[in-house]
C-alpha cells in the first residue's frame, strides 16, 4: 500500500471519528478483530491495564514500542510511530505536525 493511500486512509478514519490518536487506533483495530482487551494485550505483549491506559489516552506509547506494535500487528511503522509522537506533541500542547520518513 502507498503512503498517499495510508495517508488517504488516515484521513477517512479521523472523517468519522474526528482526531485520530494512537490508542484510538489501536482501540478501533482490537475493536474490528473482536477481540477482548485481555486477548489483545497478550497479542502485544503487554499488560490489560496498559492496553487500557493507551486506548483512553491516560498513557502515551514511545516511538519504540509503537514500532514494535506496527510489527505484531502487520502494519506500517512509520505510520504508527507518526501517530504515537503526534499524540505526544498534542499533548505538550505545541501546535505541530508530526511526519515521519524512513532513513
Amino acid at each position: 500500500m502507498s503512503t498517499k493511500k495510508k495517508s488517504d486512509a488516515m484521513k477517512f478514519l479521523e472523517s468519522l471519528v474526528g482526531k485520530l490518536t494512537f490508542g484510538g487506533l489501536i482501540e478501533a483495530m482490537r475493536q474490528a478483530e473482536e477481540m477482548s482487551q485481555v486477548e489483545f494485550a497478550k497479542k502485544l505483549g503487554i499488560s490489560k491495564q496498559h492496553l487500557c491506559d493507551i486506548e483512553k489516552g491516560r498513557k502515551f506509547v514511545s516511538p519504540e514500542r509503537a514500532a514494535r506494535f506496527a510489527r505484531i500487528l502487520g502494519h506500517s511503522e512509520q505510520s504508527f510511530v507518526a501517530l504515537a509522537l503526534q499524540d505526544i506533541v498534542n499533548q505538550g500542547g505545541l501546535k505541530l505536525k508530526v511526519s515521519v520518513e524512513a532513513a
